[in-house]
């Protein structure tokens, strides 16, 4: 196979490990000095777990390569290498570059450029709030792959351990949302909604038996802590923190990001209770409203409700943990909402 058929098949595999979300080098031979087995113009593709495909040399290129590779994916910054023995370069070599000798027989020299491909990330967004929807307007401004699904429409099939997940169904099938999602354990999965939300959804879903590793996953609120913000700057909270934690490798194929017990990255987030769209359903104008006697959430009233009678009253619920909540024990919550 000729050196230029080797290149395309290069770049084949590189469209199709970028489609799959894989971060990987590509190592180009930009010079060589014969007897080296490299050519100007050979192209090789190395994964983040040493792989190599395509050619670039013989048996004493290979290792080195590789090494660098591995490197430059870890630090995502290119380098220009140049492969011989100490005695070939001299005082030529140009600031920047770096110099690995090598020994090889062949007595060859190649100059290598290494540069890292990082596919854009695939950002899955559930619910419909006007907050969702700019959400997703401002990741594919920054040429991400998103995708927004409506919370009955929401299926985990097609994540995997690279996609980021935010679920932003405020109050319409929370726990549904998560409780699928953190079975695909994505490399990022945030919750929009305040720490007494996210506390009850992951209570809830403890109780139904998801385990505990899973539900520590979850970032609860989802994104940088602004304060009390409108739903566009909730948004832009949100994107602001996955490109925080993408600019430091943890959102990459191999890094997963840091949740203790349904907390963010950061360890603390103090909660937006009261913020435009982070605890509140979004309601249509000619719906009515009304309090959930468990958790004092006001909810709308209609048919996506989780509403229940008890003894002649009809009661609405914001979630199936409120409404369990509110089945095992009707009598408290009804004197609550009496003394209120």
């Amino acid at each position: 196979m000729s050196a230029a058929a080797e290149g395309w098949d290069v770049i084949e595999l590189a469209g199709e490990l970028s489609r799959r979300g894989e971060e990987f080098a590509m190592a180009t031979v930009v010079w060589r000095q014969g007897p080296s087995s490299g050519h100007q113009g050979s192209r090789a593709i190395i994964t983040a777990t040493g792989q190599l495909h395509g050619w670039i040399g013989g048996a004493c290129a290979e290792p080195v390569v590789i090494r660098e590779a591995q490197r430059v994916i870890a630090e995502r910054k290119p380098t220009l290498v140049l492969l011989g023995t100490s005695d070939q370069f001299g005082s030529s070599v140009p600031s920047g570059m770096a110099v690995v000798p090598i020994s090889c027989q062949s007595e060859g020299a190649m100059q290598v450029y290494i540069e890292p491909v990082l596919p854009a990330p695939h950002l899955t967004i559930v619910g419909r709030s006007p907050m969702a929807h700019t959400l997703a307007d401002l990741a594919r401004a920054l040429g991400w792959r998103t995708d927004i699904n409506d919370g009955p429409d929401f299926s985990a099939a097609n994540l995997n351990a690279r996609s980021i997940v935010v679920v932003a169904t405020q109050g319409h099938g929370d726990e549904e949302a998560i409780e699928q999602a953190v079975a695909a354990r994505p490399v990022y999965l945030g919750l929009v909604g305040s720490r007494k939300r996210g506390t009850a959804v992951l209570g809830y879903l403890a109780e139904r038996g998801v385990a505990s590793e899973q539900l520590d996953l979850v970032h609860v609120p989802a994104g940088l802590d602004l304060g009390k913000t409108s739903h566009t700057e909730i948004a832009v909270s949100i994107l602001a923190e996955l490109v925080q934690l993408r600019s430091v490798g943890q959102l990459g194929a191999s890094g997963r990001t840091a949740s203790a017990a349904g907390m963010g990255a950061s360890g603390t987030r103090p909660s937006r209770k009261g913020a435009p769209g982070a605890d509140q359903p979004a309601a249509e104008a000619d719906q009515s409203e009304a309090v959930d006697p468990v958790c004092g959430m006001t909810v709308a009233v209609g048919a996506a409700s989780r509403s229940l009678e008890h003894e002649g009253t009809t009661y609405y619920l914001c979630s199936a943990g409120c409404r369990a909540a509110f089945e095992s024990s009707p009598a408290s919550y009804v004197r609550k909402e009496t003394r209120c």
